[in-house]
């Protein structure tokens, strides 16, 4: 298995579903996390459960579709851990909806959670992580964003510019930072 003993693990959505999971996972191999949600009690939750395996591990609510909240969320990584070394960007919705009902809202809500804020949090965290000791970057993505699929092509659409995103960054902050998509 995979040691992450003194390493700092970000991870997006960490409070529930595949984010949680992926959160314990890293905190049982030995990372401190932080755990970012909308939701401070979930993540709070979360946080405590890392903490029973005597794990470090930050809660903090932000909505990762906006960049100030993305902002608050790195400069709160950062006073408390000194450095992020594996960022997860797992956050993401996809609501299915004919596209010809879609209000501009809710296209600009999937695409800011699914790309924007994404993009905001790998391009700040990955320069630091460029210019210090790397990291990684994974960028959690779709299979619509591969194939056609009705009723959530914003979703598609924003998972394959995250994709496309990943490749770009990986040029730009490699070979010290390893960035990926899964």
């Amino acid at each position: 298995l995979f040691d992450f003993t003194g390493q700092v693990v970000l991870v997006t959505g960490g409070s529930r579903g595949l984010g949680y999971q992926m959160v314990k996972a890293f905190a049982e191999r030995g990372a401190d996390m932080v755990i970012a949600s909308r939701k401070i009690d979930n993540c709070e939750a979360v946080a405590a459960e890392c903490r029973t395996m005597g794990r470090r591990a930050l809660a903090f609510a932000a909505h990762v579709g906006k960049w100030a909240e993305c902002d608050a969320l790195i400069a709160a990584a950062y006073e408390e851990f000194g450095r992020i070394d594996v960022l997860v960007n797992n956050a993401g919705m996809s609501p299915p909806m004919p596209s010809h009902e879609m209000p501009e809202a809710l296209f600009d809500s999937v695409m800011n959670l699914n790309f924007k804020g994404p993009f905001r949090l790998a391009s700040q965290i990955g320069k630091r992580m460029a210019d210090s000791d790397g990291g990684a970057i994974v960028n959690i993505s779709s299979t619509g964003a591969l194939m056609a699929l009705p009723g959530v092509v914003p979703y598609g659409a924003a998972k394959a510019a995250l994709n496309a995103m990943t490749v770009s960054l990986s040029r730009e902050y490699g070979p010290r930072v390893r960035v990926n998509t899964i």
